[in-house]
């Protein structure tokens, strides 16, 4: 009896939870999203766009070093864009004479059709559509990802393995915290929710104010289980200097057992482990650890 009371009261809590919710959900998903920051403003404005395939894409591009033919290409993770690297920008002008980064489709300041197929090939292409939009098809690159980018510089390290033309011309490859492999990434609770796609899927979409946030983009998770051998077989292969840069508390790709793969699938590969209180987004929990890191290896060869 005591048991049924109980259970009867929590059914009429959570019926009024509901009834005071709906409104308020309903209220909120037709406010408009948030103004600009000053700073994401000023990043919006010294950008530019290319068009790929009627899509727009947003990037940025400095010069930095007069007479240097190095070049820097950053890529970005989820479910972010290329603002990410604002903290080690000016850093890596000191160093490179160009420095790129690009929102991905369906990030940062880029379009987000919907709907859409979004794939990490597509992404890839679109990075190599950007390089050749800017003259560089020609030059070798270094590229630095985080995260989702990780898989994207996979997947382009692929192609450039395969000495397919029109590829990209791959110098070096610097990886930070992004899950390489299926087996020792840990999604977070909310990208479970938002990949597996139900009944709070759109809700949490418009609740997070990430317009990113969708069944699409996050089915990178599937993709890079489905491909595992290819994007894990091309980081092996290659002989091309690799680094990664990793922040040790990083809840996704857990410490040890991450590290510990990575050093036995690559062992030619050196690794900088930063503090250990940097987690997930080293390059802006610790800007000059990270940059640090980066130049040291940039420098090694």
């Amino acid at each position: 009896m005591v048991r049924r009371d109980r259970l009867r009261r929590m059914r009429e809590w959570w019926v009024q939870v509901g009834l005071l919710a709906v409104p308020l959900l309903a209220a909120y998903l037709h406010i408009p999203p948030p103004q600009l920051s000053p700073a994401l403003h000023s990043w919006k404005s010294s950008g530019k766009f290319f068009t790929y395939k009627g899509l727009r894409i947003f990037y940025q591009d400095s010069v930095g070093v007069v007479g240097s033919p190095e070049i820097v290409v950053l890529l970005h993770g989820f479910p972010t864009s290329s603002y990410d690297w604002y903290k080690i920008w000016e850093g890596l002008t000191l160093r490179f004479h160009r420095v790129i980064a690009l929102d991905f489709l369906g990030f940062g300041f880029s379009d987000k059709p919907r709907p859409h197929h979004y794939s990490i090939f597509e992404q890839a292409s679109i990075v190599e559509a950007l390089l050749r939009h800017l003259g560089l098809q020609n030059r070798r690159i270094n590229l630095l990802s985080h995260d989702y980018g990780d898989i994207v510089a996979q997947e382009l390290l692929y192609r450039f393995k395969q000495n397919r033309s029109g590829r990209l011309t791959i110098k070096s490859l610097c990886l930070s915290n992004g899950g390489i492999f299926p087996e020792t990434h840990r999604p977070l609770l909310l990208q479970k929710l938002l990949k597996d796609g139900g009944v709070l899927s759109p809700i949490l979409t418009r609740l997070m104010n990430f317009f990113v946030f969708s069944r699409g983009l996050l089915q990178y998770i599937n993709q890079r289980k489905k491909f595992r051998r290819r994007w894990v077989g091309a980081l092996a292969s290659v002989s091309i200097p690799i680094h990664f840069i990793y922040g040790p508390l990083d809840p996704v790709n857990p410490y040890p057992e991450f590290l510990e793969l990575y050093r036995k699938t690559l062992p030619r590969s050196t690794v900088s482990i930063l503090d250990d209180h940097i987690s997930h987004y080293p390059q802006l929990e610790d800007p000059m650890g990270f940059l640090n890191a980066y130049m040291g290896f940039i420098n090694s060869f």
